[in-house]
Order: structure tokens, then C-alpha cells, then sequence
């Protein structure tokens, strides 16, 4: 996806350039400014010593030298007086200039610090904003990955209310499931439909009428539920009738029904793919094939795009063969967004990160 947050030391990302939170001089210091001029060799300073210094909220390049990056964006973040000396508008400047430097060199890939929020004493919550917005409003005009990294816990911070708020919800709505190692593997491969099948066929031969309707209720799919419904009880017809319409409904296609609902939004390809955070070499995958099966975070991530309530997701996603399940804390923290009508990608999956989730748009 072209705009990620991960845990990484800067210095050791592989990309076309990393962002260096350095100080006016860029002659090194403390932090990550240390860490980049350590990593990358004295021929780093040597360079640096030739660039005369950088003005506070702008930006300059050098080679990457011993470092896994080709280039080293230098940027000079301001130090945090209380907000009230232009703090905000230098620190979207930082990130701003780095992004059009680096497009002017052809750069198809960056790596960012969270500028400022370390020793220039800027509040991390509102250093994360700043960085999500400046990077979102660039990558709605380029084509570009970006990535956010942050080396420890104590450097990424939310809202303290939305992390509680979202606590809440998680506390109420999720449901930890124990279950064998058949039934791990089966959720960590994300919902496999025909190795699920077979388990659950199997199985609902062995579990009494109670476990039957406990199985119903917990199951992750509208197949998985049916299947766990033994076929000699009368209102197993009625279930049965309920699958030949649900199958019916498979007629549309997830990429069919995907294409059909951003032409009922009125959004072009583009500003629905960008939206949900989605390569658009991954979406030209999904246009140009009327079969494509994304992964449930890619699923998930053009429903927020789109706006869908909890209806529409979940039927969007059935389509694509997942369903929103209380067992998953990923699709508690999602629901929670969309219950509350809140669908932007990245405070998601800002909040995602913070629960140490995967990101909506982050796989195939």
C-alpha cells in the first residue's frame, strides 16, 4: 500500500530514500539524526559539510552512502514552544518539501521519522497527525510508498480518547476464541473457505445438537454457518433454501460489485483506490479480473473508502469470502470506525497500529 506505518529502525529500511530529522547545521547530533550519520559513515558529514546548513521547515539531499537507502533527505523539524511560534505549519513544511524532493529526483519510495517528536519535544499525538495529513494530501497526487517508522513503543502515540474509546468498544464486542491448532491455522490464513469447509464438515458430524448452535453463532462466514447446521433436523431446509439464495447472490462478483459501488459513489478509480490506501497496480489487478479474491484487510479497506455502513461491508466482503467476526480484535476495531461513521483509512490504521494489528490495505 503506498502509505504505511511499521516498527523499523530507520537506518536499516531498503527504499530510495530515508528522512533524516536532523539539525540546522546537518552535522549530526542526538536521535535519529545520530543514528543516521553513524549508519551511514563518516563520508555522510564530509557531504554535509559542503550543504551549509538547512533553514528550519525545508529540506536537502545527499547520498545514502553505507546506508541500504540511495539517498538521505535532511530536514530540519522545529522545536516545540508550546504551539504558538508556527510550530504546526514548519512541521508540514518538513514533510512536504521532503516528498517534493524526493519527486523531483524520481524517488519512488521514502522512509519518514515521526519529525520533531523525539528531542524537539513535539507532542507525539499531534506529530502523528501532522505526519498522516501531510503524507495522505501528497499521495492523492503521486504515486508513491511511504512509510512511517517508529523504533519503540514510547514514540507513536493516538488520542488517549480514542484509544480508550476504541478499549471500550473491544471490551464489549470481542470474543476470544480457544480453539485447537486446526482452527489457528485456519484463522491465521485469514478465513481459507475450502480448507474451512472440510474442517467443518467433518466436524459437525461429532458435536452434539448445544455445540451445533454454538458453532452457528460463532461462525466467521455465511458457509461456515450453514455447514454447521446438521441436514436431518427440519429446519435445515429452511437454511438450506437460505444458502441457495445466499449462493445466488454470488453472482456478482467481489470485483463486480466493488466496480458497481464507486460508480454509485460518484469517485473516480483513482480517488476510491487512494482512498482506501490500495497500490494502484493491486487495483488494476482487481478491475482486470472478474475472480480476483483480495485479502480481507484490502476488502476492508475499499468499504472504509467507500463509506459502506456495517450492511454493506459485511456483504462486500462476503463476496470476496470473509465475514466481520467478534473473534477477530482487526474487525472489532474496524467495526467500531464504521458504526461511528468515522472511515478515514489512516486514523484507522493509525489506531490499528497502536493495537498492534495489521493495516486495512496492507496485503494483496
Amino acid at each position: 500500500m503506498p502509505f504505511q506505518i511499521i516498527r523499523q529502525d530507520i537506518t536499516k529500511m531498503q527504499c530510495d530514500a530515508i528522512v533524516n530529522a536532523a539539525n540546522n547545521t546537518l552535522l549530526g547530533g542526538g536521535g535519529v539524526d545520530g543514528m543516521v550519520h553513524r549508519a551511514a559513515g563518516p563520508e555522510l558529514l564530509e557531504e554535509c559539510r559542503t550543504l551549509h546548513g538547512c533553514e528550519t521547515g525545508k529540506a536537502k539531499i545527499t547520498k545514502g552512502y553505507r546506508l541500504n537507502a540511495r539517498y538521505i533527505i535532511h530536514t530540519v523539524g522545529p522545536i516545540w514552544r508550546g504551539g504558538g511560534y508556527g510550530e504546526h505549519e514548519l512541521l508540514v513544511s518538513c514533510y512536504r518539501t521532503s516528498l517534493e524532493l524526493a519527486a523531483e529526483y524520481g524517488l519512488e519510495s521514502v522512509a519518514f521519522p515521526l519529525i520533531s517528536s523525539g528531542i524537539f519535544g513535539y507532542p507525539k499525538e499531534e506529530a502523528l497527525k501532522v505526519a498522516t495529513e501531510t503524507i495522505s494530501e501528497f499521495l492523492e497526487e503521486h504515486e508513491m510508498t511511504v512509510w512511517l517508522t517508529v523504533y519503540g513503543k514510547d514514540s507513536f502515540a493516538i488520542s488517549q480518547k480514542l484509544y480508550d474509546d476504541v478499549q471500550s468498544f473491544i471490551d464489549d464486542n470481542y470474543v476470544e476464541r480457544h480453539t485447537d491448532p486446526a482452527d489457528r491455522a485456519r484463522t491465521a490464513s485469514l478465513y481459507d473457505l475450502p480448507a474451512a469447509n472440510s474442517i467443518t464438515a467433518r466436524r459437525s458430524e461429532e458435536r452434539r445438537p448445544a455445540e451445533k448452535i454454538n458453532a452457528f453463532f460463532a461462525a466467521e462466514s455465511c458457509e461456515e454457518a450453514c455447514l454447521s447446521i446438521p441436514v436431518c433436523r427440519p429446519e435445515a431446509k429452511m437454511n438450506a433454501a437460505s444458502l441457495e439464495d445466499r449462493l445466488r447472490t454470488l453472482d456478482e462478483s467481489f470485483s463486480q460489485m466493488l466496480l458497481r459501488k464507486i460508480d454509485e459513489s460518484g469517485m473516480t478509480d483513482a480517488q476510491c483506490y487512494k482512498r482506501a490506501n490500495i497500490d494502484r497496480k493491486l487495483f488494476s489487478k482487481i478491475r482486470g479480473d472478474v475472480h480476483y479474491k483480495p485479502s480481507k484487510t484490502t476488502a476492508l479497506a475499499f468499504a472504509v473508502a467507500l463509506e459502506l455502513p456495517l450492511d454493506e461491508t459485511r456483504e462486500l466482503l462476503m463476496k470476496a469470502g470473509y465475514a466481520l467476526s467478534h473473534s477477530s480484535k482487526l474487525d472489532v476495531i474496524v467495526e467500531y470506525f464504521i458504526s461511528k461513521r468515522m472511515y478515514n483509512v489512516m486514523e484507522i490504521n493509525e489506531t490499528l497500529f497502536a493495537f498492534d494489528q495489521a493495516l486495512l490495505g496492507s496485503a494483496g
